[in-house]
């Protein structure tokens, strides 16, 4: 249990909280306007105490804090070390899809619209999210008519392009053809920003124009172009539909709904801009510390805002109820908007209503959730108890690892270590071994080496001083509560030697998974242990098993593929990795790179006229002297 550090050498000035465990892994971020008074509510009787808080206070070794100069320093600093450290006390986002969204790469020559998921690009911009790609797609159909931009992927935008045909899509006219130059960059351009702004809510201007123009076509008699404007016009009518008006055409707002329990709260976020719906989110909270409503609101402003939103900071955020600390909030967010900003918690009105309507739509998800997880947390907390009553261990194994080994006749060994934590993988942890210390084949030999690298990064982190540790723990800082090896009894003593060795057999519990019989074995037992057929804890061991089966399989075959793929531009003095993928893009494959004639070659900017020349040799010979082929 932590400590309580001397009353007087707690500034009473604000700034952001660490607690942190036996192994210096923070369990918990907090934010302070006093920090003295804050920490003094931790130093309590535990009676006292919510029983989350309670175990946090139990559990943790040391505090620490760090003084800023006023609340939104406070707030931001507690965000960014929220997002460094994942503390497992601090509300956890959980079952947050990457949610798909519209975007047009505006940085490129010819802009494209695609589908996108996850990390977003600078130089494209953003329209969403969509709750199913399939919508995307759906709208993009009926905008391409009217705002007629390719689609296509680089490579089958640059092979069209040294054909001289288009693809479908232009015969269709859903694309204007720019790989063949059926469409001058200026009016290309031009498409792309009329879909950028229609995406944008601006929809008026867009649908007047295409009425003229179809008026004028008719009155002029070009009754052909006039059907296809009219065609044009339908779709975007169409599209407008899909874009719910509910406010007025100046207001930008963010609409949050909650529905919650003691343990968990279903989030749903509607994005209005310029009056409409322009894209929807959903998340689930897990309040693994004590809030109250205010201060769970607070939690979500962090989530959506702390990093740099897609569609930016709205005008005005509604919420179903005040903040607990809205004026600091509303500092923050106008800081990063560079405008004023309201939170506020409407009472009547339409915005009333549509609070209501987004509250729904959080209640019917968070129904949806908890049938679909009610089975799954139980039966997750059962099989780690059932875990450690089966493998006597000290206490349930919240962090699981599993190693296995991957070769073909001793070639390409690699070893994987795949992390289960609560239960769940987490992929972020997962290691990927190249055995460097094994002569051919031998299974035994390339576990201890992956279990002592492993183990070995684990005691040099653990034993490093703390003023040498960096601000991140280290890739190998927390050991396992369990480590579990893929094999029987010779690979669980390969991993047991290492552990003895190490001085860690008190500290680390170690396990084997047979495959034959899936049986479980562990140390100074020559019978396997009796795990219940169809037990959750046997289900568990083989599911992280399995997981580490194919992490290892999929990392040998990408060796096993990169070294029997050799490609026939390797070895050309000057043409490095990055080089040959630049120019097999530009010229659409390989092949072509060696068929191209050396002026082909040397119009790329980024290739030197040297390795230019190496290529065409390797592949056409050197020209004969003079510089000029000729002939008779």
């Amino acid at each position: 249990m932590v400590k309580r550090p001397p009353t007087g050498t707690i500034p009473e000035l604000p700034g952001s909280y660490q607690f942190k465990d036996v192994h210096g892994r923070v369990i918990y971020v907090g934010k302070a306007s006093n920090l003295r008074q804050r920490l003094s509510n931790y130093f309590q009787s535990p009676r006292n105490m919510h029983p989350r808080t309670a175990q946090m206070v139990e559990t943790a070794e040391s505090v620490e804090w760090t003084t800023v100069r006023n609340e939104v320093e406070a707030l931001m600093l507690e965000f960014s070390l929220i997002k460094q450290h994942n503390p497992r006390f601090n509300v956890r986002l959980r079952d947050d899809k990457s949610y798909p969204f519209l975007a047009v790469t505006v940085d490129e020559a010819w802009p494209r619209a695609l589908v996108m998921r996850g990390r977003k690009r600078k130089g494209t911009r953003y329209f969403g999210p969509y709750a199913h790609a399939y919508a995307i797609r759906d709208t993009l159909d009926l905008l391409l008519r009217s705002f007629p931009i390719r689609t296509c992927s680089p490579a089958k935008f640059n092979q069209h392009e040294r054909l001289g045909r288009p693809c479908l899509l232009f015969h269709i006219e859903k694309c204007s053809g720019p790989c063949v130059g059926e469409i001058d960059p200026t009016a290309y351009r031009q498409l792309v920003e009329e879909l950028c702004s229609f995406l944008d809510g601006d929809t008026d201007d867009i649908v007047k124009r295409l009425e003229a123009e179809m008026h004028g076509a008719a009155s002029e008699l070009e009754f052909e172009r006039a059907a296809r404007l009219r065609d044009r016009l339908t779709a975007v009518r169409k599209a407008i539909e899909k874009q719910q008006m509910v406010g007025d055409r100046s207001e930008d707002i963010d609409v949050i709904g909650i529905a919650e329990d003691e343990l968990e709260a279903a989030v749903q976020v509607f994005y209005v801009r310029k009056g409409r719906v322009l894209g929807r989110k959903g998340f689930i909270l897990d309040k693994v510390e004590d809030l109250s409503p205010g201060g769970l609101i607070d939690r979500i402003l962090e989530e959506m805002y702390g990093d740099e939103p897609i569609l930016g900071v709205p005008k005005q955020v509604l919420v179903p109820w005040e903040a607990d600390d809205t004026g600091t909030y509303e500092e923050w967010m106008t800081m990063l908007r560079g405008s004023r900003v309201q939170i506020r918690t409407p009472q009547r009105g339409d915005k009333r209503e549509l609070l209501e309507t987004v509250t729904r739509n959080a209640k019917e998800e968070f129904t949806r959730h908890r049938l679909r997880r009610a089975s799954d947390h139980n039966t997750r907390s059962r099989a780690l108890t059932e875990l450690q009553h089966h493998l006597n261990l000290p206490e349930a194994p919240l962090r699981i690892e599993c190693y296995d080994m991957a070769h073909i006749q001793g070639t390409d060994y690699v070893g994987s270590m795949v992390v289960m934590e609560d239960g769940l993988p987490n992929k972020r942890e997962y290691r990927r071994f190249k055995i460097r210390d094994v002569p051919g084949n031998d299974d035994y030999a390339a576990m201890a080496e992956v279990v002592r690298r492993r183990l070995t990064a684990y005691l040099a982190e653990r034993d490093r001083p703390i003023n040498e540790r960096g601000e991140k723990p280290g890739r190998f800082a927390y050991p396992p509560q369990l480590l579990l090896v893929d094999g029987g009894k010779g690979q669980l003593s390969a991993a047991k030697r290492v552990i003895d060795e190490l001085e860690l057999t008190d500290e680390i519990p170690v396990a084997g998974l047979a495959k034959r019989f899936e049986e479980v074995f562990i140390p100074g037992r020559s019978e396997p242990v009796e795990i219940p057929r169809g037990s959750e804890a046997l289900f568990m061991l083989q599911r992280v098993r399995d997981e580490a089966h194919r992490f290892a399989n999929t990392f040998h075959g990408e060796r096993r593929s990169k070294r029997m793929t050799a490609s026939s531009l390797d070895g050309i003095p000057g043409l490095g990795e990055t080089r040959k993928k630049k120019l097999v893009a530009a010229m659409g494959g390989v092949n072509a790179v060696k068929r191209a004639s050396l002026e082909e070659l040397q119009a790329h900017s980024f290739l030197p006229d040297a390795v230019a020349t190496a290529i065409h040799e390797k592949f056409q010979g050197a020209p004969p002297a003079g510089g000029h082929l000729t002939g008779t």
